[in-house]
């Protein structure tokens, strides 16, 4: 097989570009014709051993957005329950789509399929946008003849997560300019504002009150020291980011995330929703339930909740019931191991794991608004406590002159 680059145009006039993989120009040209398309050039890549190979190194470097990938597989899902062939699917919807990298995946995967390559073996070699849990579900809808109603699964699955992170989004942006603009102004007060007014309270002589001492002595370590400052800043932050890189540091970085005030209950049910999440499509799609709990874990995103997947997993093979290897890792709270032992009783996991989920994805929800609505407060109080010790500490001198003159 070679791969071959072309310019085709669809009936309605709609210029496409993409590779296609055919035993020689000509056989590529048919395939295409028979796509409805009309090649107007057509050449042979070099190097590339494979359409799908070429397309994984390019899109590496370029994604598609969360919200274009849950449109993609809800359209997936809409058309094969519609009951279109596989291939015709994944070419209505790279066509549909309006990221060009997913145009261009789906281009690729449509050459592999018409090939004989399952569906989830052609999306699964692009992990950057279908990851192995992806691939995984969608193989196992296909071996057991649900491959529209695990799509939609997933479907269902990834339009949650992005209406989840729009929402945190939306209540975050006030607080972070807050923030922003509060950092703003302390640094014009202490870079351009305090300097000035320093040199006039030394030219009007006498002992300064402590406020004014402590502004005066804090606005001169800034300025003698700014460079050492962001230089251990910068430095602190590449450190920290090579650290956690590594497993040890990952794992140290999502045990703290967790143990965090106030922030960290919220985190953990985030954790635990997309876990429960998960692992109740991965269960529906048919995949077996030691690999779904692996993944489950691994699509977590936090070390702490991987490592104890392992263990649940390794605990069910041995045959202990799902619920008590959970409670027994001690990440698991207990609401999620209740309803997974009432789901192992009613044969009905994939529902309650859902249940689970929908209720935690509630209380995240409930707590990020209080914890936005309490942040803006105690950064308006700490900024006016800044402003505040700044007046005073330029307002006293002024009020001990006058005592003087008087």
């Amino acid at each position: 097989m070679t791969t071959f680059s072309y310019v085709a145009f669809e009936p309605s006039g709609t210029q496409r570009t993409g590779i296609i993989e055919a035993t020689s120009s000509e056989a590529a040209v048919q395939l295409l014709a028979a796509q409805g398309r009309y090649v107007s050039e057509i050449k042979a890549t070099k190097g590339v051993q494979s359409a799908t190979a070429n397309l994984n190194d390019e899109k590496r470097k370029k994604g598609a957005s969360k919200a274009d990938l849950a449109l993609f597989t809800r359209r997936l899902a809409d058309l094969s329950g519609a009951g279109l062939p596989l291939d015709r699917v994944l070419e209505v919807v790279g066509e549909q789509s309006e990221s060009q990298t997913l145009t261009d995946i789906a281009n690729a995967a449509l050459a592999d399929v018409r090939g004989g390559t399952p569906v989830s073996d052609a999306l699964g070699k692009f992990p950057k946008q279908f990851p192995n849990v992806f691939a995984q579900t969608l193989r196992a809808g296909e071996a057991s003849g649900q491959f529209s109603e695990v799509a939609t699964k997933l479907a269902d699955f990834q339009e949650k997560e992005v209406a989840r992170r729009t929402a945190i989004t939306s209540a975050l942006v006030y607080p972070v300019i807050l923030t922003v603009t509060s950092f703003a102004v302390v640094g014009f007060l202490l870079g351009f504002v305090i300097p000035r007014l320093g040199k006039v309270f030394e030219d009007m002589g006498g002992d300064l009150p402590l406020p004014t001492v402590l502004l005066l002595g804090l606005t001169a370590f800034l300025s003698n020291n700014w460079i050492l400052l962001l230089v251990g800043i910068i430095g602190g932050i590449i450190g920290l980011r090579i650290f956690f890189a590594t497993d040890p540091g990952a794992l140290v970085r999502d045990r703290l995330i967790l143990k965090l005030p106030i922030a960290g209950p919220l985190f953990r049910k985030s954790t635990v929703s997309q876990f429960a999440r998960v692992l109740g499509t991965l269960v529906f799609g048919g995949v077996p339930i030691l690999e779904a709990i692996n993944l489950a874990g691994i699509a977590s995103g936090n070390r702490v909740f991987v490592l104890s997947a392992r263990k649940v997993e390794n605990d069910v093979r041995e045959g202990r019931p799902i619920a008590e290897s959970m409670r027994n890792s001690g990440a698991f709270p207990p609401v999620l191991t209740h309803m997974v032992a009432v789901g192992e009783e009613t044969g009905d996991l994939p529902k309650m794991l859902s249940r689970v989920s929908d209720s935690l994805d509630f209380e995240v929800d409930t707590g990020v608004k209080r914890l936005t609505a309490l942040f803006e407060p105690v950064i308006v109080l700490v900024m006016g406590t800044f402003v505040g010790f700044v007046v005073l500490s330029v307002l006293l001198p002024i009020f001990q002159a006058q005592d003087l003159v008087k």
